[in-house]
């Protein structure tokens, strides 16, 4: 018989150790009979982040909150173990750092071959990750029945596959007159006239929904006073993972005064479909803006130190310069998508819609596709906006989008604009910019028209339109001090007219392509500095501290809040402190808040990749967005050291 490698354990002692240790999804360690540990894993270090030097001979309480030790749960735990054979429970742990784990815990008697107690085998999974989400799901699952508890204008209830009602809540009680434990048990069927139950209405519905995948539809019930009323019903069916069908979600309408009700219905449950796409889209796009814009920094900032380092004439310089350019247009997407999210700041500047409109231009061919024809209409002289830029590219896509779906994908959409005084305003009023998009679509009735800037309201249909595309342009027009107009008649098309303000004459208009990086950073130089630069991102740190080094600056990095916070206590003086927004345990606001009170003198620049939409600081601070280059950075630095230095007004 072959004999094992010599690299291999042959002792299946040594092989089963090796198995045990290779674990690192489990604590897995042993305790001797009084619950001192006497083995450790690699899975146990990474959990509850001990070495096991610090863990070897002591007891395993050490891991239990303070009040599971009140409660002698650590020796309940063993005492347990050793009687039944087994000890099982989840519970709250703490790590070395002070954090808690939730963690489910197995604990086994281990017995010599005369069944007396040598110690015991002890095996902990942490289940933090699991607990918060169950508990979200247990918080919604509860939110969702006080939801349907409190309505009263409609009778919500479940039915089984077979017709039998399960659910009733207290819309349902109020419109049929039932309690209750007088329905739950019995066919649905109880509500319907007999007529509609020889002629197996309510089993025709049921099989409808199989069919087709849901009922909607008007008839007359009974109450249970035996009064008649008029009702819209919709019955949805309910699968579970498998596809398999559970049940009906079933859902009636007393319309009996008013058969308006079935389009209040329709419009309530299509406001619900297109509330919960925005609030996911915006959680989304919060959610990785900030990690987006910081892996565009590093990129920026690494290519920019990369090209100043490459020789003017050398043929990487091209790809570099390309490479950059690309990283410059992430970062745009990155603004649109957070302005369509509504978490960008407005900016207002002086902005040259003439040029916006041109540079627009081939994105606009290429989106709205060959069988759309765009039109630009522009005086030679035409004073620029105050606007967000951003924000105006963006409403003016809103607008031609909805050009292009009403007319179907083939018409002309003109893009106009002129300076003229707002329709109806008085005499001496302030002259605004009319930009206006208009279609050759089939236009709008004037009960459409009316509605058409609720938010939410779409005639695209459910699925095919936010139904906030108007609404967000006439957000921008309220906030930026202007205007928005749509006109409308069915057979002339569509024409939407956003005003905005005259820029100050001696402002000069913003250009309408993202801020260029090739700014000399010897534009802004400032003499050299004691930095300490916090961020929790290495990369985003390494990349900082390289740009500000290559500045002439002397830079202290700060993994985190309460690492800046121990350089500063421990006497280390610093001319300035660049600290990023978002991070864990202590975010930029409240290192900035702390440092206030601590070192009143110190100045402080806070950098985020977005813009948060609650930020509580105590006073204003500079801000520095991301994802910036060299150039922004020695621009804020010397701004901010310029501001610091002028005497008041």
């Amino acid at each position: 018989m072959p004999s094992a490698p010599a690299n291999q354990p042959n002792h299946p002692e040594d092989r089963y150790r090796l198995l045990v240790e290779a674990v690192v999804d489990y604590a897995i360690y042993m305790l001797d009979t009084n619950g001192l540990i006497r083995s450790w894993n690699s899975g146990a270090k990474r959990i509850k982040q001990y070495d096991q030097s610090e863990v070897l001979g002591k007891h395993f309480s050490l891991f239990y909150t303070p009040e599971d030790l009140a409660s002698d749960l650590p020796g309940r735990a063993l005492k347990s173990a050793d009687e039944s054979g087994r000890f099982e429970g989840e519970g709250w742990r703490v790590r070395k750092d002070g954090t808690r784990l939730w963690a489910l815990v197995i604990i086994d008697p281990i017995r010599a071959e005369d069944g007396s107690l040598i110690g015991f085998a002890k095996v902990t999974r942490d289940l933090t990750e699991r607990r918060a989400a169950e508990q979200a799901l247990r918080q919604s699952e509860q939110q969702f029945s006080l939801l349907v508890q409190g309505v009263t204008d409609y009778a919500l209830y479940m039915l089984d596959p077979n017709g039998i009602i399960t659910t009733w809540n207290a819309g349902a009680q109020r419109i049929k007159g039932y309690e209750p434990a007088e329905v739950i048990g019995r066919h649905y069927s109880m509500f319907f006239q007999a007529d509609d139950v020889a002629n197996h209405v309510p089993q025709r519905a049921l099989a409808t929904v199989v069919s087709e995948g849901r009922y909607e539809g008007q008839g007359w019930r009974v109450r249970k006073d035996g009064t008649r009323f008029l009702v819209h019903v919709v019955i949805d069916p309910i699968r579970n993972e498998q596809g398999e069908l559970i049940g009906y979600a079933k859902i009636t309408r007393d319309v009996t005064e008013s058969v308006q009700a079935q389009q209040e219905i329709k419009e309530t449950r299509e406001a619900l479909f297109q509330a919960q796409k925005m609030e996911s889209l915006g959680q989304l796009t919060g959610g990785i803006a900030h990690d987006f814009n910081n892996l565009l920094m590093v990129i920026l900032g690494s290519l920019e130190l990369a090209r100043k380092r490459v020789p003017q004439d050398s043929k990487v310089q091209s790809l570099l310069n390309n490479a950059i350019s690309g990283a410059q247009r992430g970062a745009t997407l990155t603004q649109r998508m957070l302005a369509f999210a509504r978490r960008q700041e407005l900016d207002p500047q002086p902005v040259d819609v003439g040029g916006l409109i041109r540079n627009m231009s081939d994105l606009l061919c290429r989106m709205l596709g060959a069988g759309i024809r765009v039109d630009t209409q522009f005086p030679l002289v035409l004073r620029p906006v105050l606007v967000d830029m951003s924000q105006l590219e963006m409403a003016v896509m809103n607008l031609v989008i909805n050009a292009r779906d009403a007319m179907g994908g083939e018409g002309r959409i003109l893009i106009s604009a002129r300076e003229d005084s707002f329709p109806g305003s008085p005499p001496g009023s302030d002259r605004l910019i009319c930009i206006a998009v208009i279609d050759t679509g089939p236009g709008m009735s004037e009960a459409t028209l009316q509605r058409a800037m609720e938010p939410f309201f779409t005639t695209k249909g459910a699925g095919k339109g936010t139904g906030l595309g108007l609404s967000m342009v006439h957000g921008l027009a309220a906030q930026s001090k202007g205007r928005f107009v749509l006109k409308s008649v069915v057979g002339e098309g569509t024409r939407a007219e956003l005003w905005l303000p005259v820029a100050e004459v001696h402002s000069s208009p913003q250009a309408t392509e993202p801020v260029s990086t090739q700014s000399p950073p010897d534009t802004f130089h400032v003499q050299p500095l004691d930095i300490l630069l916090v961020d929790d991102d290495p990369l985003v740190l390494i990349s900082t501290g390289a740009m500000l080094e290559d500045l002439g600056h002397r830079v202290t990095p700060a993994a985190g809040g309460q690492a800046a916070l121990a350089c500063l206590t421990q006497g280390e003086r610093f001319d300035l402190v660049i600290t990023d927004m978002a991070m864990p345990e202590m975010n930029g606001v409240e290192l900035a808040n702390t440092l206030e009170q601590l070192f009143p003198a110190l100045p402080i620049i806070l950098s985020s990749g977005f813009a948060e939409v609650a930020v509580d600081l105590k006073s204003a601070l500079t801000r520095l967005p991301k994802p910036f280059d060299q150039s922004a950075l020695a621009r804020v630095i010397a701004d901010m050291l310029r501001a610091r230095n002028e005497p008041p007004c």
